[in-house]
């Protein structure tokens, strides 16, 4: 079995981007800040963070710096 952190890996390096009701979704995952710093300063990952607005509701949204959406 994969860690969440490994799985939202995959989805990043497969050139998605994610937001938390995605990560809520397709990994069981609350809080997916937490794993994008893990990503980020434990293994090294270059993320870049959106912040999203839709209905008056403002989100991150995360990608790999350099990736394009799929």
């Amino acid at each position: 079995m994969t860690t969440q952190t490994e799985q939202i890996r995959k989805h990043l390096e497969s050139g998605k981007s994610i937001n938390p009701i995605q990560a809520l979704r397709k990994f069981g995952c609350f809080r997916l800040g937490a794993r994008i710093w893990d990503l980020k300063n434990k293994q090294g990952l270059s993320i870049k963070t959106d912040l999203v607005t839709v209905n008056n509701k403002t989100f991150a949204e995360y990608k790999l710096d350099g990736a394009y959406n799929v």
